[in-house]
């Protein structure tokens, strides 16, 4: 068990999930109620618990800018001050509810749950694909019943698209090909590289490039601590991708995106992206990559549920094993710990190193 890494910038929706109506969504164990300004078009964050019994903003309605609690009539502007009370005019000192630093970029709505002097909107790492008329995006929103960083070493370790998602994503190759792994612990950065200079090409592939035969595959993770995963994948058929450094035009370009917001303990959200630069009109490819997607970040989902009840069977102290392709997690997990250690929050799992 670490500490959430309060300080940071979380993912909490997509832009067109909020809007007029209140989007009720839990951050790092706080319910945060969120709404579209009338007047700005901004999105406002509060705290989702009215300040007299508790009771959800979420239950109540909004009165132009203005949040109504649906229980007791209490009424809230856009910074959180309650602006009215039932029965009396005097409205006591105490009487606002915490409201949330927020940015919407690159198709996310961003929001800080931590000290609210310490949120730098230059901060919130960028996805800039999401927001590219030059892609066409796809995605959704899965809950899963299981610990934050458990998500982050399935997504950090691809070895198990071979065997979790064959027939859909995975082939033989992902599995015996050896990773590169680069890490800026500075920056909270962390690069996982696979290279498949000769691979079957799964039907994620085939069905929406047309590619058929053998194919050069690249997988590229660029994981930024605590939120951000992006996968840049390149492929061509056999022979056709360069090195890092030549011309790739020929190649498929497909950026998978991940934003991986801890919910409660033991509980997270996985925000699923897949942005393409080929076919881009083609509604029948939109469909099929949209629906395929879904049912392989459904299996990643299956899979983590049954294995967070798996762990809470194991005795205390088990001991874990690791090897050569969970170095990349290894090292997520550590700086999510460092992060975690710059500012105390509450307790979510994630696995403890094997030593």
């Amino acid at each position: 068990m670490t500490a959430f890494a309060r300080n940071q910038w979380y993912v909490a929706a997509y832009g067109r999930e909020v809007g007029r109506d209140l989007l009720g969504r839990t951050i790092l164990n706080e319910p945060v109620a969120f709404y579209r300004s009338e007047e700005t078009g901004t999105v406002v964050a509060l705290a989702d618990r009215c300040v007299h019994r508790r009771f959800p903003l979420t239950a109540g309605r909004l009165d132009g800018d203005r949040v109504v609690c649906g229980y007791h009539g209490f009424t809230y502007d856009t910074t959180g001050t309650c602006v009215y009370v039932p029965g009396q005019k005097r409205i006591p000192r105490t009487a606002r509810v915490n409201s949330y630093p927020v940015v919407e970029q690159d198709s996310f709505v961003w929001v800080w749950i931590g000290d609210p002097a310490l949120a730098d909107p230059g901060a919130v790492p960028r996805a800039k694909h999401l927001a590219d008329p030059g892609w066409t995006t796809v995605g959704g929103m899965e809950p899963i019943d299981a610990g934050y960083g458990l998500l982050v070493d399935n997504l950090m370790d691809l070895s198990h698209e071979t065997y979790l998602h064959g027939g859909y994503i995975g082939t033989p190759e992902v599995a015996e090909t050896p990773t590169t792994t680069e890490v800026d612990e500075g920056a909270g950065i962390v690069r996982v590289s696979r290279h498949m200079d000769d691979a079957e090409c799964p039907p994620f592939y085939a069905r929406s490039t047309g590619i058929e035969g053998r194919i050069t595959r690249w997988q590229d993770i660029e994981y930024h601590a605590p939120c951000l995963y992006l996968l840049h994948s390149r492929i061509a058929p056999v022979g056709v991708l360069p090195g890092p450094d030549g011309d790739d035009s020929h190649a498929f370009h497909v950026e998978i995106t991940y934003a991986i917001t801890p919910s409660t303990d033991g509980h997270v959200y996985d925000f699923w992206c897949v942005s393409r630069d080929f076919a881009q009109d083609d509604e029948e490819v939109t469909t099929f990559l949209h629906d395929f997607n879904r049912t392989v970040v459904m299996q990643d989902v299956d899979a983590l549920n049954l294995l967070q009840k798996a762990l809470d069977t194991e005795p205390e102290g088990y001991q874990e094993l690791s090897i050569n392709i969970d170095t990349g997690g290894l090292a997520a997990r550590r700086i999510l710990a460092r992060l975690a250690a710059e500012g105390a929050g509450p307790s979510v799992p994630v696995p403890a190193p094997a030593r």
